[in-house]
C-alpha cells in the first residue's frame, strides 16, 4: 500500500463490506458450491452451521449502520497503513472474519495465513470483495507463509499462542489461545431460556471460543428441566465425527465409574475444568454468588464470555441463545482490535 492513490476512504471500504453483507443474504449458486467444498474438506463445517455462520456475518458485522456506528468510535488512520499478519484458527466457520474486517477498516494491509481447516470460505469472500470494489484488493494478501509484517494477530490453542508469543514478540501483536464461553445457572431459567441455550451450547458442535463448555449450578440443582431442553438438539448425534466423540466418552466414563449426565446427545460431568470434551460438558456447583464471581475473574484467562440472566462483573454477558451473535465491538478476549489497529498509525 504505498500508492496513497490506489486507497479507498473508510466511507468506500465500508460500503464494499455491506454490498458483501448483501450478497450473502441474497445466497447464489456459487457462494452454494463454495459452501459444499468447504464442507468436502472439513465435515465439521456442515452446510448448517457454515449458513449460520455467514448470517451471523451478514447481520450482526456488515450492515451499513452497524459499520459506521463502531468505526466512528474511534479515529481510524487516514496514513499510509501496516502490514498486518493474521494468523487464522480453523475451528468453525470463517472465525477469522472479523479480524480481517477490522483490520481492512482501519486501514492496514491483511497479510493472511489461512487455517488449513478453514482455506476455502474466507477466499471466496475476499474475491467477492474485489468483485465489488477492486480496490480492495490492496487490503489484503493471503500468503503460505508469514513474513513482511509491522504487527501480528495470531489465533491457535495454548500450545500455538506460546509458540506466536516467541516468533511474533518483537512486533506489536495480539496472541489469542484457547478459550470458551460458561453459562451460570440459578434454577429461576424458564423452559425457554434453556432451549436458547441449547444454541450456546451445540451450534458448530461446540467447537468455538464463543460455545458453552461448563455450567455453573446453584447447589441442589435439579438437571431435569436443563437435559429435557438440550435433548431438542439431540439430531447432532448424527453427525459422523459428534457420534464418535459422545460414544468414544460416554464408554470411557462408564469404564471408569465416572459420574455422568447423559441425555443421548450430550454428557455432562462434575469438573473445575473449563474446557470439555467434544459431545460433553462440564459442571460445578456454588452456593455464594459473590464468591462465584471472583472465582470466575480469578479464571478470566479462561473465559471467553458468560452466558446467564444476570451480568458478570468483568465479564462480557449474552442472554440465552445469543453468544454466537457477537456485536462488532465484542472483541475476543475483551481486547479492543479496533484501538489496536488505530495505535499502529
Amino acid at each position: 500500500m504505498n500508492d496513497n492513490s490506489s486507497k479507498l476512504g473508510i466511507h468506500d471500504r465500508i460500503r464494499a463490506f455491506s454490498a458483501l453483507g448483501e450478497y450473502i443474504r441474497a445466497g447464489s449458486e456459487t457462494l452454494t458450491e463454495t459452501i459444499l467444498r468447504a464442507k468436502s474438506l472439513n465435515p465439521w463445517f456442515t452446510e448448517d452451521n457454515t449458513q449460520k455462520a455467514l448470517l451471523a456475518i451478514a447481520e450482526d458485522m456488515l450492515e451499513k449502520s452497524k459499520l459506521e456506528a463502531w468505526a466512528w468510535r474511534y479515529t481510524p488512520p487516514v496514513s499510509q497503513g501496516k502490514r498486518v499478519g493474521l494468523v487464522m484458527a480453523g475451528n468453525i466457520p470463517l472465525v477469522g472474519f472479523h479480524d480481517v474486517l477490522t483490520v481492512v477498516v482501519s486501514g492496514h494491509k491483511a497479510v493472511i495465513k489461512l487455517s488449513e481447516k478453514d482455506n476455502v470460505l474466507l477466499p471466496h469472500l475476499l474475491q467477492k470483495l474485489t468483485e465489488i470494489s477492486p480496490k480492495m484488493a490492496e487490503y489484503f494478501e493471503i500468503v503460505e507463509k508469514m513474513s513482511h509484517f509491522e504487527a501480528v494477530i495470531a489465533t491457535g490453542s495454548n500450545n500455538s499462542a506460546r509458540y506466536f508469543e516467541q516468533y511474533f514478540g518483537k512486533v506489536p501483536h495480539i496472541i489469542r489461545g484457547h478459550r470458551n464461553a460458561v453459562a451460570v445457572l440459578d434454577g429461576s431459567e424458564t423452559p425457554e431460556q434453556l432451549l436458547a441455550l441449547g444454541d450456546d451450547v451445540f451450534t458448530f458442535f461446540g467447537l468455538g471460543c464463543r460455545n458453552v463448555s461448563k455450567f455453573y449450578l446453584p447447589i441442589g440443582y435439579d438437571f431435569n428441566p436443563l437435559m429435557e431442553a438440550l435433548h431438542t438438539f439431540n439430531d447432532i448425534i448424527w453427525h459422523d465425527k459428534y457420534k464418535h466423540n459422545f460414544d468414544y466418552n460416554y464408554a470411557l466414563y462408564i469404564i471408569n465409574k465416572v459420574l455422568h449426565v447423559a441425555n443421548g446427545c450430550i454428557i455432562l460431568t462434575e469438573n473445575k475444568a473449563i474446557a470439555s470434551r467434544i459431545a460433553g460438558a462440564y459442571y460445578e456447583f456454588y452456593s455464594d454468588p459473590e464468591q462465584l464471581t471472583a472465582e470466575l475473574q480469578n479464571r478470566a484467562s479462561e473465559i471467553q464470555c458468560i452466558v446467564s440472566n444476570k451480568p458478570i462483573t468483568g465479564f462480557q454477558h449474552y442472554d440465552f441463545g445469543t453468544s454466537q451473535h457477537p456485536e462488532l465491538h465484542d472483541y475476543a478476549d475483551q481486547i479492543d482490535t479496533m484501538q489496536f489497529l488505530v495505535n499502529l498509525s
